[in-house]
């Protein structure tokens, strides 16, 4: 088979449906990567004109532009919309549409996670945008602090929607998370070891393991605020035993993490394209990733860094003081990398060079004013002012929206197949990049004046009517300068003459195929030894292309790719994808009827709607099974694989780990809040705890044996194990019938609601494997799935064994 006869017949297996109907069916990574950049552009244009909202009324004195309600709108919407609606979704479309080019694969681990992701994200947002819209949009700021978040302090609709609305957009970024991670560790090339991975999947890794571990504290504050805006659970109301400072610890666990999670992957388009504009390879591979890794982890213990003025303990403010500063050390690893690489070549200032610059420039700044917001006593001085604005715009816009500007003009070559012909790029990035440090450079002297945040107006004689008109105009000036990089985007896009495939001279995977890129990415895939493969190999697409690579024989007539073992490797089996579907759309507007029914209160639909989410998920996983084994097939190369469906350890057993890593991350974050309420909260210890006698422990203990040893050897026992634990989490609410009494009652029942959940998601997933096995599946084809329950079944043992002594042992002691 030539190279056209085998392009031809990949692109009738794996292209999207033709027309509008591609829109909602399309399962590839390319498709759906371009759509989450365009909405996430979109995003960021409402949230610009937002802050251009924001501007026009700080402009003057005693401006009538805006009313404080509207003022409080504006500049709530503007936070959620910049850090959940772009910042994040943007980083997801351009890891799901780089990484498998990058890793030498032809899609991501989950297709249809993917898609079903992008559309909880499309349908989350679009509920945010309805608020703006319809004058109901959340006022309490993007950080939601209750009481004003609260019944007390907003009583309307308003908070509803940033609580449910935003909930449903990080079901997005949970499920781009573990199919990143997924990806990265099992889905490379044959050969690509860890040490070989492209610098910029090493920093998708890292930052897909922070959303995973850093999210879940913000869901649970989420949820345990509508919780008690819907039904009156006391978790934060301080006469029944809550505390507004533990929605703070939960929206910071998150927040902080968040910071680096936003600029760690701007870090690794930095790592990717310096080296190829100063025509070298990267200094200090091994110290940069390192680097990223240590900011990861040190990220979580940061989190007090917010609240030093909450009335913290001073050996607390210490450590947090500590921590915070000591950050700057992988930090400062990363730029002095970046600024050897720089030394060590010969930079040539196309434009994404020069966004690397601005990068430079502004993100040093930010970072030393974050050192300086360290220091405790400078922080008591400056929270809450508009120095803690400019320094949080320094630090996203420096180290986030240029490296991606940047990362827009290298890879939209690759995007368009075509090369830059008009040159508006460079008059857009003047007109920014001086926009931007007349908006913010002086806003910090604005607040070490005083001038507090968050205000939407200020009065005559205070000193800072000639700095706010300055950043005001700026701020325009800015915003027209964005505008212009949209116009040369789009012209470049659409008009501009056809370019090479490698315009840059770069060495990685993703200019080994043509541009814009084939449905299937690679006609077969690369063996690969090093880094640069293409500075090693330059042949390489022509092999590719010629079929002489894996999988290049497309007889088969269905998608197709490989997976490896993650230290050595070496190809592991086949993986087959499914086909166009429009199920991830459905599932997901049927999930939107969930959190629209807790938004309106329309609580007969949250049922009705649950139901249809466990449908589209028993017809998802059913339709992944396959009956028999199909044996070692040929893989290319004279190797011969087997498949997913009759592997031990398949991708779905991965993804379920992954999963649970979250799962467990919310798990530990709502036994944080319990022992936080115990500890610090006043009106503690309740009135009565709930006291569970020597059946509701022998049911806990004999279920939790049963399912464990079920799972492995009996369905049928492990369904009769889960029985008995919920039969015991149902005896344990009786204990403490009223839910809305004291916080301690209110998480009980938090509490035994997750154990409730996890019990009837393992009773769903036996039942489906036992249907298999009733349908005459093979053991072989039943193996991983038998695997896949195991682990759920394990961990939902655990975490219920964990509820019943945390719940229960307290009244039991007293």
């Amino acid at each position: 088979m030539n190279a056209l006869r085998r392009h031809r017949a990949l692109t009738r297996i794996w292209a999207s449906d033709p027309g509008w109907k591609g829109w909602f069916t399309s399962v590839n990574h390319t498709d759906l990567g371009r759509m989450f950049l365009t909405v996430a552009t979109f995003f960021f244009v409402v949230g610009g004109l937002l802050a251009m909202l924001i501007r026009a009324q700080l402009a003057t004195p005693r401006s009538a532009f805006l009313g404080p309600d509207h003022y409080n709108q504006i500049f709530t919407m503007h936070g959620t919309i910049m850090m959940f609606l772009f910042a994040i979704p943007f980083f997801e479309g351009l890891a799901v549409y780089l990484l498998p080019k990058l890793l030498g694969t032809r899609d991501l681990a989950f297709p249809r996670l993917t898609a079903y992701g992008f559309w909880c994200y499309v349908f989350g947002g679009g509920m945010m945008i309805f608020a703006l819209l319809a004058g109901l949009a959340p006022d309490s700021g993007w950080f939601m602090y209750p009481p004003l978040s609260s019944t007390l302090g907003a009583p309307g609709i308003n908070p509803d929607f940033w609580l449910i609305g935003i909930t449903f957009v990080e079901i997005s970024a949970i499920a781009a998370a573990v199919e990143i991670t997924v990806t990265v560790l099992r889905y490379r090339a044959p050969g690509m070891k860890l040490s070989q991975m492209p610098i910029f999947a090493w920093y998708a890794l890292v930052t897909a393991v922070m959303i995973l571990t850093g999210f879940p504290p913000l869901i649970l504050g989420s949820i345990l605020l509508e919780l008690e805006r819907a039904f009156g659970l006391p978790f934060f109301q301080v006469a029944q035993g809550g505390d507004a400072l533990l929605w703070q610890h939960l929206f910071w666990l998150f927040g902080h993490p968040e910071v680096y999670i936003i600029f760690l992957p701007a870090a690794g388009a930095i790592s990717t394209i310096l080296p190829v504009m100063a025509r070298t390879r990267l200094m200090g591979y091994g110290w940069i990733v390192a680097a990223a890794v240590s900011l990861a982890v040190l990220s979580f213990g940061l989190w007090v860094h917010h609240m030093f003025t909450t009335g913290i303990p001073h050996m607390g403010l210490a450590f947090f003081s500590a921590a915070s500063t000591l950050v700057a050390v992988p930090t400062a690893v990363q730029i002095f990398a970046w600024i050897g690489t720089i030394a060590k070549g010969r930079p040539q200032l196309h434009l994404p060079m020069l966004w690397l610059l601005a990068f430079f420039a502004t993100f040093v700044i930010g970072g030393l004013t974050g050192v300086m917001v360290a220091i405790v006593p400078f922080d008591w001085q400056a929270h809450d002012t508009y120095f803690i604005v400019a320094h949080l715009h320094y630090v996203l816009v420096g180290g986030f929206v240029f490296p991606m500007l940047a990362a827009l003009y290298y890879w939209m070559p690759h995007f368009t197949g075509r090369r830059t012909y008009f040159k508006l790029g460079p008059t857009a990035f003047w007109l920014v990049f001086c926009g931007f440090h007349g908006t913010f450079l002086l806003l910090h002297w604005a607040g070490l004046m005083g001038m507090r945040r968050r205000i939407d107006t200020f009065d005559l004689g205070q000193g800072w009517e000639l700095i706010n008109l300055i950043a005001s105009v700026s701020s325009f000036v800015m915003a027209i300068g964005f505008a212009l990089v949209l116009v040369d985007v789009a012209i470049n896009a659409l008009v501009a003459i056809r370019g090479s495939r490698d315009p840059w001279g770069a060495g990685t995977l993703e200019w080994a195929m043509t541009t814009p890129p084939p449905a299937y990415n690679f006609a077969s895939l690369p063996q690969i030894g090093s880094r640069d493969p293409l500075y090693d190999t330059p042949d390489l697409p022509a092999q590719l292309a010629r079929g002489e690579g894996y999988l290049g024989d497309p007889s088969r007539n269905r998608r197709e790719t490989l997976t490896i073992d993650i230290a050595s490797a070496r190809p592991r089996y086949i993986v087959v994808f499914p086909g166009n579907t429009a199920l991830p759309v459905v599932m997901s507007a049927v999930t939107g009827l969930f959190f629209l029914g807790m938004l309106l209160k329309a609580y007969w639909l949250v049922p009705i709607s649950a139901l249809g989410v466990i449908a589209c998920a028993l017809h998802w996983v059913w339709s992944l099974g396959r009956s028999r084994p199909e044996g070692p097939l040929p893989a290319g190369r004279g190797l011969s694989l087997g498949t997913a469906a009759e592997a031990s350890d398949p991708p779905g057993w991965w993804g379920s780990l992954f999963l649970l890593l979250a799962d467990g991350t919310f798990f530990g974050s709502l036994l944080f809040g319990y022992a936080f309420l115990w500890t610090v909260a006043p009106n503690w210890p309740p009135a009565s705890y709930a006291e569970p006698g020597f059946p509701g422990a022998l049911l806990v203990l004999g279920g939790a044996g049963l399912t464990v040893i079920g799972a492995r050897l009996s369905l049928t026992v492990a369904a009769l194990g889960l029985g008995l634990m919920m039969a015991a989490g149902v005896i344990l609410l009786t204990e403490v019938p009223d839910s809305v009494a004291h916080a301690y009652d209110a998480t009980v029942w938090v509490l035994v609601g997750y154990g409730l959940l996890h019990q009837a998601v393992c009773l769903l997933m036996t039942a489906l494997v036992a249907a298999r096995q009733q349908a005459g599946h093979a053991p072989a084809t039943l193996y991983g799935a038998r695997r896949v329950l195991r682990l759920w079944c394990s961990y939902t043992v655990l975490t219920s064994l964990v509820i019943a002594a945390a719940a229960g042992l307290p009244g039991a002691l007293s």
